[in-house]
């Protein structure tokens, strides 16, 4: 602790303890309290408190109120439990009597403060903190401090409840440190007796009739087997879960209808200790009577985490999987009568009545099928998934929910009709079946049944009844489908099918690209720019596209009325030029597709648009089209930057003056690349004066670039003056590669020196980007070749450089300024020796 805090804190402690000062707001109670966490963490002396009286005798003073508000006796409470956590302060404590009086029988908990719920959370925070050391866990079970927290474990706070049970995990945890793991019995009688204690009552909890009792135990074995406790402490793990695999057997059989999802939630804990990871015991037998008996619903959160674990046993693994395939399966067998194809599985894990059950009620339907198809999506995100998933099955499954989805199927079976009627226009299921469609284009094994795919995905893009979510969920799998589909074409010669599939899509896309309403145009451009994106280099794609309205239809969103559609019109335009204006092949489609018409109408926008989203897609395209090389020749790119950096400096948002830097970043490292011997290397400092290092400072300082740079130093948006940062940074280790800087001392008699003096001073001043001048002002020429490099080499970027990463609250939320502003808000100082934030 500071001189300047231990001289502020007596008063901070006087003002929190006298009830006649207004309540502080709990957040700075909080800082305040994370301060002293942080204190206590890196010094375990009992110095803390012997140096600091005050704090000793603020504790007192609230214990002594008749009736202290909840939220300084919460601050209290806290603040004895972090000064408690080492055990030199604690025994200063107990010798003050201080922790009994606050965590024991005469403490709150039996007054009517105790009502309060952020007392009840206070007292199991300064538990929590306390509990580091055996004296503070003798305390709590020598005064009925255990039986408190077992109690509040079923407390009606969910956050009460939620603290008591983090601190049983970590007590039992804690408890266990300093033990041997020798002569352990398989009854627990060797547990230390905190743990025993804990252990006992979550036995009784789990053997009583009350079904708030065996909840809150499973709760707490799953907390603690889903800690480090089942990685850290394999023996006892071992020892526990005997205790109590008989009554979790016995919760399965009963089907406690309360205790499955968290039963379920208890074995994926338990499986992932390294305990379990063999494959003999009961412990996978139980796993599969699970499988077994709990609802499709309950099972399958189990099912997903048991298929993510590398060392499940194979034949638990095949059963979780076909607990997630079996609605799917369901769906397949009720879409025709007698059965068109085979099904998904060969024999299910549960009954399948209670599959048909669920997914013939309207209100279980959907939610059974959104938490399937959401599963399936996880398992084939996975790069490695140890069983085989049946692809194509399950591609005909998502295709008939899709279409069931849409009305276009109507099957003969009872099952498929009542299903059928349940899906109609579901939209939550149709975005989960694209997502996992999507997913699956990755797969290799479906091709057969791509063509019947792409009718599918076309009957959801021409649908007038297909909403604007889904219509973009159904854009983002065609997109990907394509790309499936090009790499068909080119290793099978499936040029026809190719050709058809994009000419549909493309009818489509013209007609969507008019839509009324906006949010659909808006993913129709998107999806236009995904497929570039991609396929651009495919012959098909091409020729489908110049031949269809899409180009014409794009270029006129660019006067949308509505910024979202602009934008993403901006960024379809700017993809669509790589093909048709900037490509070595370019075909010749008009004058209006022409390079400069583009440019000009991007540049535009730039300068005229009132809202920020096109003009920010202009500089990212600006951007795209340096990086691929689209400029032109170097004079023809020095032109294009300047003017663009000459529009974009004066632009009110940050976010497309920032892009105005990455595109000045992108040209300084391409131009080096090009007048330079070797790309982004330094250069030696007997070649620091040759003609490309003056070329290269010539084509910049024509470019404006250093005014820009320079200006956005000191611009009000931190984002924009660490990026301009980054650039001179990076060009100043260019130009001066081994640490050659000038002498600021021998340059400030000369004109420039003076110039480059006064910048070196302005920038150091801050945010004056409004008043900077870029155009000579103060004897400072940004576009003197002579005058930049003596700036790169003088001004001291390294030190600006710091200053703008520094954390904005570095000096407003420091301690000091905590407690003067605490002081300030009671009234003891004047204003103005506080820090207002």
């Amino acid at each position: 602790m500071t001189r300047e805090c231990a001289a502020l804190l007596p008063g901070v402690c006087a003002a929190l303890a006298d009830p006649r000062q207004p309540g502080l707001d709990d957040t700075c109670l909080e800082k305040l309290l994370d301060w002293f966490r942080s204190l206590t963490w890196f010094d375990p002396t009992v110095e803390l408190v012997q140096d600091n009286p005050c704090l000793t005798e603020l504790i007192t003073s609230v214990l002594a109120l008749p009736d202290p508000s909840p939220s300084i006796l919460s601050f209290a409470l806290q603040l004895a439990g972090i000064l408690a956590s080492s055990e030199s302060r604690f025994q200063h404590l107990q010798q003050e009597k201080l922790l009994g009086r606050l965590f024991g029988q005469e403490g709150p908990r039996g007054s009517a403060a105790w009502e309060d719920a952020s007392v009840r959370s206070a007292w199991l925070k300064g538990v929590h903190s306390m509990v580091h050391h055996q004296p503070a866990l003798h305390l709590l079970c020598s005064t009925g401090g255990m039986d408190v927290i077992f109690t509040l474990q079923g407390d009606p706070s969910l956050f009460v409840a939620s603290a008591a049970s983090q601190l049983l995990v970590h007590m039992l945890t804690f408890s266990l440190e300093s033990e041997t793991l020798k002569g352990l019995s398989t009854k627990g009688c060797d547990w230390p007796a905190c743990a025993q204690m804990i252990v006992k009552h979550i036995q009784e909890s789990l053997q009583s009739s009350s079904a708030s009792h065996i909840e809150q135990s499973l709760k707490l074995l799953s907390s603690l087997f889903g800690s480090c406790f089942g990685s850290c402490y394999a023996a006892w793990t071992e020892v526990l879960w005997l205790d109590i695999a008989k009554e979790i057997e016995s919760f399965l059989l009963k089907e406690t209808v309360q205790a499955q999802p968290v039963l379920a939630n208890l074995l994926l804990n338990v499986a992932r200790s390294p305990v379990f990871c063999g494959t003999e015991g009961s412990f996978w037998a139980l796993v599969t009577s699970a499988l077994e008996h709990l609802t499709p619903v309950q099972a399958g959160p189990l099912a997903v985490g048991l298929l993510k674990l590398c060392k499940c046993p194979q034949d638990v693994r095949i059963q979780a999987l076909t607990v997630l395939l079996q609605p799917m399966d369901c769906i397949l067998r009720a879409a025709s009568q007698p059965l068109e194809c085979a099904g998904l599985l060969d024999e299910s894990v549960s009954d399948p009545v209670t599959v048909e059950s669920l997914l013939s009620s309207k209100t279980s339907c959907a939610a059974l099928l959104c938490q399937t198809l959401a599963h399936l999506e996880k398992l084939l995100s996975l790069k490695h998934l140890r069983v085989d998933l049946p692809c194509v099955s399950l591609l005909r499954s998502l295709m008939t929910i899709l279409q069931f989805c849409n009305g276009s199927l109507s099957p003969t079976s009872p099952l498929g009709s009542t299903m059928s009627r349940n899906l109609i226009n579901c939209f939550r299921v149709q975005k989960s079946a694209l997502d996992v469609l999507a997913a699956l284009s990755e797969k290799k094994d479906c091709d057969t049944l791509i063509g019947s795919l792409f009718d599918v995905l076309l009957a959801y893009l021409q649908s007038p009844n297909t909403s604007p979510t889904v219509l973009k969920k159904t854009f983002q799998a065609t997109s990907k489908w394509l790309v499936h589909l090009q790499e068909l074409s080119s290793s099978n010669s499936q040029w026809q099918q190719t050709e058809k599939i994009l000419e549909g899509v493309f009818v489509v896309l013209q007609k969507r690209l008019c839509s009324p309403c906006w949010e659909v145009r808006d993913s129709s451009l998107e999806f236009l720019t995904a497929m570039v994106k991609c396929l651009r280099d495919q012959k098909e794609f091409r020729q489908c596209l110049l031949s269809s309205e899409v180009l014409r239809l794009t270029e006129n969103l660019l006067e949308d009325p509505e910024s979202y559609v602009r934008a993403s019109a901006v960024t379809a335009v700017g993809h669509l030029a790589l093909i048709t204006c900037f490509a070595p092949e370019s075909p010749v489609i008009g004058n209006q597709y022409n390079k400069e018409s583009i440019v000009a109408k991007l540049q535009e926008i730039l300068s005229t648009d009132s809202e920020g989203f096109p003009r920010r897609a202009v500089i990212s395209i600006f951007t795209k089209w340096l990086r691929e090389g689209c400029t032109g020749r170097l004079e023809d790119t020095e032109q294009f930057v300047s003017r663009v950096i000459q529009t974009v400096e004066h632009d009110l948002d940050w976010e497309v003056r920032l892009g105005g830097l990455e595109l000045v970043e992108v040209f300084c490292s391409q131009t080096i690349c090009q007048l330079a011997q070797c790309p982004y290397a330094p250069v030696s400092s007997s070649v620091t004066s040759s003609t490309p290092q003056n070329e290269l400072l010539q084509v910049f300082c024509r470019a404006k670039l250093f005014g820009f740079l320079f200006g956005s130093l000191c611009d009000c948006d931190k984002p924009v003056g660490q990026r301009a940062c980054d650039v001179l940074v990076g060009l100043r280790g260019h130009f001066y590669p081994m640490s050659t800087l000038e002498n600021p001392q021998e340059i400030e008699d000369s004109p420039a020196g003076r110039g480059i003096a006064w910048l070196q001073r302005t920038l150091r001043q801050g945010s004056l980007a409004q008043n900077f001048p870029t155009d000579g002002g103060e004897g400072v020429d940004f576009q003197d070749p002579e005058s930049m490099m003596l700036a790169l080499g003088a001004i001291d970027l390294l030190e600006l450089h710091d200053e703008l990463n520094k954390s904005s609250d570095h000096v407003e939320e420091s301690p000091q300024s905590l407690l003067q502003d605490i002081l300030a808000t009671v009234g003891t100082i004047e204003d103005n020796e506080v820090d207002c934030y």
